[in-house]
């Protein structure tokens, strides 16, 4: 079975073997074919815009696929093909036929991420677009290894510091490196990304542009809808706008009822009346959802990774959160609750551990993909 084959590869590595995915893909290219595929990096915004453009260019006909990453509930969400997430009999077919494929020693030495990306491959090979977002940085990652037709940047910001580097410019760069013949840069909250792509874009010959270019007055109309129909915040709006953007640099034409289905679970999403989860887990994520949600007060349901910089996540969020409220959440990476504790105390942030929620409080759910989960289950159970 699939998720037990999985459950035997580790989600995480402190160091990872940047070799292997190009040299097993090597060895098996030649059975899979790989479709138009538009590559997604950046730190922020990826599922969101790539669930946008997957949609649109499916409602436009296209059959398609959208590979994202991590899921929250069940594996089937990271492979979304044709307007739903894979099934289970489809994803154990294909997992047999990249057994069957794959030497056996390589087969096991791949990766959680390496494996599952190219089990994606094999059910997007009869799609004419996949949207392929990559899981860390993008020079290196997994979903670099195919040939694509345009990258899609999203806003780049600190995350991931001990794989990608402790400044901007080196974390930029790794990302940016992952860009082979066209580039769409979504707006960047640090002015030196734009210089890197294009010093990069210049040495590979490829051609780079900025979101804001592809887009005029006909789109603003359409966007309009499109943001009032899923009642988008500002950032979400971001990402849309770059979907659209990508959707016209391939010279296709759109209708903003072609974004209906596009909703991503997760990111500012509405459970009931008063409870907000987003599965955002950096300090770009943080300014974002201040920036969406200020002027108003709520309970945070709250965990950490190790290697966040959740002091600055916290003082971030203050200015919006009554108290915090710690959930658990049984997972390796999480940070010790005395030092989320420590770093509460020093901000002078109220905190308790999380038991439930109260009808009559508003709350927001967040931290990480673990956080949401972890909240999820204790309200099904």
């Amino acid at each position: 079975m699939l998720q037990t084959f999985l459950d035997n590869k580790p989600l995480y590595y402190d160091k990872i073997d940047y070799t292997r995915m190009p040299r097993v893909y090597g060895r098996i290219k030649k059975f899979i074919r790989v479709p138009k595929i538009i590559h997604l990096v950046g730190t922020n915004g990826k599922g969101t815009t790539g669930r946008f453009l997957a949609s649109a260019l499916y409602s436009l006909g296209f059959a398609t696929g959208h590979y994202t990453s991590p899921h929250i509930v069940k594996f089937n969400e990271r492979i979304w093909l044709n307007g739903e997430d894979v099934g289970d009999a489809l994803l154990q077919e294909a997992h047999q036929k990249l057994l069957s494929l794959l030497d056996p020693q390589d087969a096991k030495a791949l990766s959680y991420f390496e494996y599952t990306t190219l089990l994606a491959l094999l059910l997007y090979q009869e799609c004419d677009y996949v949207v392929l977002e990559a899981g860390l940085g993008g020079e290196y990652d997994a979903t670099a290894v195919f040939e694509n037709i345009l990258t899609l940047v999203t806003p780049i910001d600190f995350d991931h510091e001990a794989f990608l580097g402790n400044d901007i410019a080196s974390i930029a760069t790794t990302k940016l490196n992952a860009v082979q013949k066209r580039a769409i840069l979504a707006k960047q909250p640090h002015k030196e990304v734009l210089q890197i792509a294009q010093n990069i874009a210049k040495k590979k010959g490829a051609d780079v542009a900025v979101y804001s270019s592809f887009l005029d007055d006909r789109d603003k109309t359409k966007i309009e809808k499109i943001t009032k129909y899923h009642h988008l915040a500002h950032y979400l709006q971001e990402n849309l706008m770059l979907s659209i953007a990508a959707l016209k640099c391939l010279g296709l034409s759109y209708e903003a009822k072609d974004f209906q289905n596009a909703k991503l679970f997760g990111r500012l999403s509405q459970l009931g009346r008063n409870i907000l989860v987003d599965v955002g887990h950096n300090t770009l994520a943080a300014k974002s959802i201040y920036e969406t949600l200020k002027g108003n007060k709520y309970i945070l349901v709250y965990n950490s990774y190790k290697d966040k910089n959740y002091r600055e996540i916290l003082h971030i969020l203050q200015p919006i959160i009554l108290h915090v409220e710690i959930i658990d959440v049984q997972e390796d990476r999480i940070e010790e609750e005395t030092k989320l504790i420590q770093a509460m105390e020093d901000l002078h942030m109220r905190h308790k551990k999380f038991e439930g929620i109260q009808k009559d409080e508003k709350y927001l759910v967040f931290g990480s993909f673990s956080v949401v989960e972890a909240f999820l289950k204790v309200q099904s159970g």
